[in-house]
């Protein structure tokens, strides 16, 4: 007899033996005294089913929440500017991108916990938030670019030579299809030549400055565009309130003083401006 018979018929033995002690104590229930007993392979059986069902289960459940997860991760949103004015918009981590004419991002909805990566076709002025453990990556055509947080001009629409230019900050710049680097640091710029990278000093602002001229803000947080104002005035900081920097507002703007844009605003959004001194107030 093979040892797993004898350990079924031990096991079968035990069961019965405790069903009589249950009977004898009455402790069955009645309607069920002239049943036949289980034998503890029956439950087995049963148990093994139900064991296989509850895997099946967990399995599904496990599989469809990652599956769900990866179709999260992937999600792409898209910003095209198809006009020839500034296309001004923040990501999720706070980093500001200055999409030229003829020009899209791609970028994921929720960045990954290692890394901010986009895609990027045409030309844009990046303003990226600084963190050391999620480096900020964007691909183009040909070259792929890495920072932490700095302030760069990117020019890589087609029929024109890729040209990196760094306002502060340093840019990593990696040539895809051939092993070169190169690091560009403030008042540097990178252009690609021949199918090699050129770093050579840079310190007209002129290009970056062209991107402020007319900027348009699509479907934007009102904090966003204050924010984004406030970068770029040397004197009046505009405020609001939490509540209010949440709503969202499609405008544009073409040379105004922060002053003037701040009138804009609550002119567009039924809001008051009260000015005390370098503070400027947006309310309801």
């Amino acid at each position: 007899m093979s040892e797993t018979k004898r350990n079924k018929e031990r096991v079968d033995r035990a069961w019965n033996k405790l069903y009589d002690r249950l009977d004898a104590d009455g402790l069955l229930l009645s309607g069920r005294q002239d049943r036949k007993r289980l034998s503890a392979s029956m439950l087995w059986k049963w148990g093994a089913v139900a064991a296989i069902w509850i895997g099946i289960g967990v399995f599904l459940t496990t599989t469809y929440r990652k599956v769900d997860e990866s179709v999260e991760a992937q999600v792409l949103l898209m910003r095209e500017n198809t006009e020839q004015s500034t296309l001004v918009t923040t990501l999720e981590d706070g980093s500001i991108v200055y999409l030229g004419g003829e020009t899209s991002l791609r970028y994921p909805e929720h960045f990954s916990m290692d890394k901010r990566e986009v895609s990027l076709q045409g030309n844009a002025l990046f303003d990226v938030t600084g963190n050391r453990e999620r480096p900020f990556l964007i691909e183009t055509e040909e070259v792929r670019i890495e920072v932490l947080g700095t302030a760069f001009h990117v020019k890589s629409d087609a029929g024109s030579p890729f040209e990196l230019s760094v306002q502060r900050g340093k840019v990593k710049v990696a040539l895809k299809n051939k092993n070169q680097e190169m690091y560009v640091n403030a008042g540097e710029a990178v252009t690609l030549e021949t199918h090699q990278l050129r770093l050579t000093d840079y310190r007209d602002n002129t290009r970056i400055a062209r991107y402020l001229e007319s900027m348009r803000f699509k479907d934007e947080p009102l904090m966003n565009i204050l924010r984004v104002i406030n970068l770029h005035s040397s004197g009046l900081q505009l405020q609001t309130s939490p509540s209010l920097g949440e709503r969202r507002l499609t405008v544009a703007f073409s040379g105004e003083s922060p002053e003037s844009m701040a009138e804009l605003i609550c002119l567009a959004m039924n809001l008051k401006y009260i000015r005390e001194g370098d503070i400027g107030v947006l309310s309801e």
